[in-house]
């Protein structure tokens, strides 16, 4: 799978300071200034500890089955701000190619916060996933209609996507909006509610596992 980050410092100098830092014990496959520029830091057959402890379905060591990118962004240090158009088109260019060369699926490729959600919100809520949607690189909900909200079902189709079975009602709740809601707050509804269901239907990470 292929993971997204932001790098939550203030340069992308900064940032690759600290991933070459054999102190800092953290280190990405991928670092993309915001000029676009794209520097490889790993090469994509060995193992980046950018991920650290989450799963995604069936994949519990997700730093030895991933491909990591990290987005030069200052995310909470500036208020999340908005990811630069040449930052973009290198990240398609690069998703392009990597999906291409490892056969991966458009739903293996996820947000940090997507396998960590009790510790992670990166990319965060100005990160374009419709973008890489609309490219297949990544997936979308299509625009169903809102339907009752039934807390073991969105449950059961989040676990479907590949979210955690075992994170809380409210991380769980909060994760999914993170990326396919965001700024959406409050008690379970019914977009959430279809959003969810939708994506189970259509993008299940793990096909032999069923869906809800």
């Amino acid at each position: 799978m292929v993971v997204l980050h932001h790098t939550a410092m203030q340069t992308s100098a900064a940032a690759m300071a600290r991933l070459c830092d054999p102190r800092a014990e953290v280190s990405a496959h991928y670092l993309i200034a915001e000029s676009g520029e794209i520097v490889r830091l790993v090469s994509e057959t060995r193992r980046a500890w950018h991920a650290g402890t989450g799963r995604w379905g069936q994949v519990r060591d997700v730093n030895s089955h991933s491909i990591g990118i990290e987005l030069a962004n200052s995310g909470p240090l500036a208020g999340f701000p908005p990811f630069s158009a040449a930052q973009m088109d290198a990240l398609d260019e690069l998703l392009s190619t990597i999906l291409a060369r490892w056969q991966i699926p458009p739903e293996r490729v996820i947000a940090h916060s997507d396998m960590a959600p009790a510790r992670k919100a990166d990319p965060g809520p100005k990160f374009d996933w419709q973008r890489l949607a609309r490219q297949g690189l990544s997936v979308w909900p299509a625009n169903p209609r809102p339907v009752s909200p039934d807390p073991a079902l969105f449950r059961a189709a989040c676990t479907s996507i590949g979210y955690d079975p075992e994170a809380s009602p409210e991380t769980l709740l909060a994760a999914f909006r993170l990326r396919f809601l965001p700024g959406t707050t409050g008690a379970l509804d019914g977009q959430s509610m279809a959003r969810a269901c939708d994506l189970a239907a259509r993008f299940p990470v793990d096909p032999n596992l069923g869906r809800p």
